[in-house]
This record gives structure tokens, C-alpha cells and sequence, in this order.
């Protein structure tokens, strides 16, 4: 009986709301379906006609049988329950069929709404065909990869038997030794100079503090003087007033003249703090003598990359637009259009400079290392290529117009490849122009791209 069931439910259901019928009625042509599913199906029709066969019908056509009611109510009794694993959460209904694009059983209902319309849906047991298949083929591949592995772990095995372990630390070793070195030969150069430069501000500074140590002791000389001349005309003064009444009105004149005021001189002492050259201008001036000793940009220019109307120089640190194409040979790496750094980044932090001057048409950025290059990149970060351009006084990142007052002379360009951002920076004004974020899926490839005749984009190194 239990294997009749589902033939029987075959016969039962509604071929609208695929289910079993509730209040079944029949139509002259024999076709059976839910009254209200009938109902709903004529209301959003123009000429009432039976949904199976589409034969014309009159309103008051269908005929309910209470025989046939009776039949569907108790084959819903004596349907077996459903698993509940089989059953829909959300609606409460059977799973029938799988969504591929949800990976996931949905119900009927769910299929009918919108957040699986247009979704490509199969039934659960076609679905369970494709399904197998899709998961052999996954473990076949691993399976592949699985052996790889083991191959190279018998290769590192035989390695292991033909070179003794002191061996190789000791390579690292003289390795790391040389490393170590020149780090300490580089940073060795920065103390020095940084020491050269402070010795060279305090002998400045102590030179400025001296000359005003000399102005002070002439000026507090001259006070004296002063102070000495006019105590003396003050004496001579006070002599004549106890002299007799005739020599002091025929003096009187003369001491008029004695007893007027100077010029009176500022009684207090400026005592000025050392202006002339500001910590920070110290600092700034220091910093800006420091790039001189980086002796290259940490980013060079892969001529093999270039497109053909982009010329990169020797040293391969500069690249200029020019009105025919260049005589170059063609290969995988060439792009269509723009230039590529030689050096990618799959991890840690990066920067670099790039001089636009008065450059009126470039792109700068970053793109990823499998996007095809022989056609125009999609500048969108969703196709892997993040970029701040500037075309005919319009600045934009990526695509989309960006605004902008200041117009910069260098670009530093910041990469955190593990925080997954990259910023646009105004070099000389410390001033962010734009940031992306969201990370990246695969390792990725400074990029630039000019299209002035007149000035090329120049590569520094970022500090």
C-alpha cells in the first residue's frame, strides 16, 4: 500500500499549487483542480478557458463531488509524515526541488517568490544526479593535487638523504650573514648622516645664540654709559643749587639744558628663543636630503609589458606616450594598453611615487596578475583592477567622476596588500585623495599608463 501512495499522490494533485486537492472540482473536460486555485487562475485571465488543456469554459462549469473530497482528505491522512529535514522552514511545505544558485532544497513556494526568481532549479532527484557527478569530479581534481603533494614530500625526503641537515643551516646561515650586513652597511649610512645633520643644525643654532649674547653685553655697555653721563649732569646740577643765588640764575640755562631727557631707551631686555629655523622645518629639510640616499625606487617599469605607443626609459624608472607605435615584439606579458611594474605584491606594505607634473591625461593603480591583458581593462575593482585616473581635468576613481581642487604634482601610491587597501596619496601635501578597500584575491601589479605627448610619468621612491 505504502508503494501505491505516491502513484496515488500523482493522480491528487493540483497542477497549480502542486499539492494535494483541497475542495476539488471538475470541469466538463474532465481536468480537476482546487477551487480557490481555479478561482485565482480565471481571475488573471481575459477569456475563461481549463488551465491544462486551455479548452473555453463558463463560470459556472465546475462541479464539486463530495465523493472525491472525501478521497483526498483521507489519503492526506494516510499520507506517511514527512521527515522533517524534507520539509520547507519557512512555508512549511515538502522540498522538491534544489536551487543551484542557493545551493540549497527549496519548496514549491520558495520557487514561486522572488528571492528564487529567475534562479536555475531542478527537481531533487535530477538534482541529486548533477550533484554527484559535480562532487566526483571536485575529488578527482583534489585526488590530483593529493598526489602532487606526496611526490613533493618524497622529493624533499630524497633531498633530506643526500644533504645533511647542518649542511643547509649553515647555508642559511652565511645567507643570513650577508643580509645582516647589509642592513647594518645601510642603516650604518642613515645614523651617520642623521648624526652629521644634527651636529650641523646645533653648530647653526649656537652660532645665531652668540651673536645675540654679543648684542646684548654692547647694548647693556651702552646703558652704562648713559647712566654714568646723565648721573654726572645730575651732580652738576645739585652743585649749582647750593651755590649762590646769582651764579645759579646765570647758570640756569645750562642746566635747563642738562636736566632734558634722552631719548628714552626700552628698559627691558629681548631675550628671543632660536626662531630662525623651526623644529619642524629642521626635520622637513633633513627628511627631504634623506631620499637622496635611496638609490633607486623600490618599483621599476617591465618594458615587456609596455604597450606599443608607450616608450619606458633605460633605466626603466620613466615612460612617455609617442604618436607611433613602437617597433616591439610581441608576447604574453605586452598589454593593450598602459605598463606593468616588474614586481608584483602578494603580502605586506608597499609604496612608491609617481610625478604626473602637469601630465593632463594618465592612470595609476594596481591590477591583477591573471586579468586578461590583450584587450582594455574593466576599471572596476570587481574585474581586479583598482585605479585614480585623470582625463581632460576630470579626475576619477575608477569610472566614476571624482572631485578634486588641488591638483597634485606626486602620487604616492600605499599598498596594504594583507589589510587589503590601497590609497592615493598627495605627496608634497600629505593629503589622501582616494582610497580602496575590500582586499585582494590574488597577487597584483602597479600599473601606468600615459596619454601626453609632451610629459611622461616619472617613478621615485616612497618613503
Amino acid at each position: 500500500m505504502a508503494e501505491a501512495l505516491p502513484f496515488l499522490e500523482e493522480d491528487l494533485t493540483c497542477i497549480i499549487c502542486c499539492d494535494v486537492y483541497i475542495n476539488p472540482v471538475t470541469l466538463k473536460c474532465s481536468h480537476s483542480l482546487c477551487e480557490k486555485c481555479l478561482q485565482e487562475f480565471w481571475r488573471t485571465q481575459d477569456v475563461i478557458q481549463c488551465p491544462v488543456c486551455r479548452k473555453e469554459c463558463s463560470p459556472d462549469e465546475p462541479t464539486k463531488s463530495l465523493a472525491f473530497k472525501s478521497l483526498c482528505e483521507s489519503f492526506k491522512t494516510r499520507k506517511p509524515t514527512a521527515d522533517p529535514e524534507d520539509i520547507c522552514q519557512e512555508h512549511k511545505e515538502k522540498l522538491k526541488l534544489f536551487c543551484f544558485e542557493d545551493k540549497k532544497p527549496i519548496c514549491v513556494v520558495c520557487y514561486t517568490s522572488k528571492k528564487h526568481e529567475n534562479h536555475k532549479c531542478s527537481p531533487v532527484e535530477e538534482a541529486v544526479v548533477t550533484v554527484k557527478e559535480d562532487l566526483k569530479e571536485r575529488i578527482e581534481k583534489l585526488q590530483v593535487t593529493l598526489g602532487k603533494l606526496k611526490k613533493a614530500q618524497d622529493s624533499y625526503m630524497k633531498q633530506d638523504e643526500l644533504i645533511e641537515l647542518k649542511d643547509v643551516l649553515q647555508l642559511f646561515q652565511e645567507h643570513n650573514s650577508v643580509e645582516e650586513n647589509r642592513i647594518k652597511k645601510e642603516f650604518e649610512k642613515l645614523h651617520q648622516f642623521l648624526k652629521d645633520e644634527e651636529d650641523k643644525w646645533i653648530r647653526t643654532m649656537r652660532k645665531v645664540v652668540k651673536y645675540q649674547d654679543v648684542k646684548t653685553r654692547s647694548r647693556l655697555e651702552q646703558l652704562s654709559k648713559q647712566i654714568s653721563a646723565l648721573s654726572e649732569q645730575v651732580a652738576a646740577v645739585w652743585q649749582d643749587l647750593e651755590a649762590e643765588n646769582i651764579t645759579l640764575l646765570q647758570n640756569y640755562t645750562e642746566n635747563i639744558q642738562r636736566l632734558q631727557c634722552p631719548s628714552f631707551p626700552k628698559t627691558s631686555l629681548e631675550i628671543k628663543k632660536y626662531q630662525h629655523h623651526p623644529t619642524q622645518t629642521m626635520i622637513f629639510t633633513t627628511w627631504v636630503k634623506m631620499q637622496k640616499l635611496v638609490e633607486k625606487a623600490p618599483v621599476m617599469l617591465d618594458p615587456n609589458t609596455a604597450s606599443y605607443k608607450l616608450l619606458v626609459s633605460k633605466d626603466c624608472y620613466s615612460v612617455q606616450h609617442v604618436k607611433k607605435k613602437v617597433s616591439v615584439p610581441e608576447n604574453p606579458e605586452r598589454l593593450h594598453l598602459g605598463v606593468l611594474a616588474s614586481q608584483g605584491f602578494s603580502s605586506g606594505l608597499h609604496c612608491w611615487d609617481v610625478e604626473v607634473g602637469d601630465n593632463d591625461h594618465w592612470t595609476l593603480g594596481v591590477v591583477g596578475a591573471t586579468v586578461y591583458k590583450k584587450r582594455p581593462f574593466i576599471m572596476d575593482p570587481r574585474s581586479r583592477f583598482w585605479c585614480f585616473r585623470y582625463v581632460d581635468g576630470i579626475y576619477r576613481k575608477s569610472n566614476k567622476p571624482f572631485k578634486h581642487n588641488e591638483r597634485p604634482y606626486i602620487i604616492r601610491l600605499q599598498l596594504d596588500f594583507d589589510k587589503g587597501e590601497l590609497k592615493f596619496i598627495d605627496s608634497f601635501r600629505n593629503k589622501s585623495l582616494c582610497t580602496f578597500t575590500g582586499g585582494f584575491s590574488e597577487k597584483v601589479f602597479p600599473y601606468f599608463c600615459t596619454g601626453d605627448l609632451d610629459k611622461p610619468l616619472n617613478l621615485y621612491p616612497g618613503k
